[in-house]
């Protein structure tokens, strides 16, 4: 007999992103999964989001839209309105594949053990056009930490139990806040990868992540002096070899010349967005 599914807790923040928040937020609620509490904390918008979410209010079990101090401000704000058993965040300009929710809720129902869980991804453009896949490997902490944060955001969830434990998010990062929660998780709790495509990121110039590198590497930076080891000369020849490390696993798992099948890039299909 199956285990109920479990409560699913997810947080959007947003800021001048109306272009794209329809398009996250159907993504989210077209999952119709049964358990779902959607919260989304918006920063003080000034362009459509407003009209957006009144279309979609009703979905929406908490909401809010006035100034914030960030992303991560934002994403604490929106996590202490919630109640679900798990927990994740959608930004604001990515999308959830069709029963995402449903993998993950059946997961945990079927994994008690286990408190952390992420899938892979697909590459999108701007318009929601499929670029290529982000079929990932096992989650380490050695890689995570001296290579780079190859955990897909958007198809990461946890337990609530998990989250409490490691403190919640750090707001000093405003960048790879998603790196320090894998980082500390990685303390409490093994973190396992299920190999299906749940999610899709946005790849575009003004992505915030790619905009603000600089300030992105330099967090990274921060959180990989947490090991004794990362001093010279040992954290060059560290970074090096978890680089060839992962290189080299994700190759033997396929990840580099993975195809996607044809019925999920048509899962796209209700979520482009029309060029203005």
């Amino acid at each position: 007999m199956n285990s109920p599914l479990p409560t699913i807790s997810v947080v959007t923040c947003s800021y001048q992103q109306g272009a794209f928040l329809d398009a996250t937020i159907r993504s989210l609620v077209d999952q119709h999964y049964p358990g779902l509490e959607y919260i989304l904390i918006d920063g003080g918008s000034t362009d459509e989001t407003l009209d957006v979410i009144g279309r979609h209010a009703e979905q929406i079990d908490y909401w809010a839209s006035e100034p914030d101090e960030g992303q991560t401000d934002a994403l604490i704000k929106g996590f202490a309105h919630s109640a679900g058993d798990i927990m994740g965040w959608l930004c604001s300009d990515d999308l959830l594949l069709p029963h995402a929710l449903e993998t993950v809720g059946r997961f945990f129902a079927d994994h008690p053990e286990t408190d952390a869980v992420y899938g892979d991804a697909l590459w999108i453009d701007r318009s929601g056009d499929f670029i290529r896949p982000k079929k990932e490997i096992d989650f380490s902490r050695f890689m995570l930490r001296f290579d780079h944060n190859y955990v897909p955001q958007p198809a990461m969830f946890w337990r609530r139990r998990l989250f409490e434990k490691a403190g919640g998010l750090n707001r000093s990062f405003q960048l790879a806040m998603d790196t320090d929660l894998w980082d500390r998780f990685s303390e409490h709790s093994r973190i396992v990868h299920i190999p299906q495509y749940l999610a899709c990121m946005r790849f575009y110039p003004e992505q915030k992540t790619r905009a603000q590198r600089a300030n992105s590497l330099k967090e990274d930076s921060e959180i990989r002096r947490r090991s004794p080891w990362s001093a010279p000369p040992f954290g060059a020849v560290l970074r090096r070899v978890a680089r060839i490390q992962r290189c080299a696993l994700k190759f033997l798992k396929g990840g580099y010349f993975s195809t996607v099948p044809s019925h999920v890039v048509q899962q796209l299909q209700p979520y482009r967005i029309e060029e203005r």
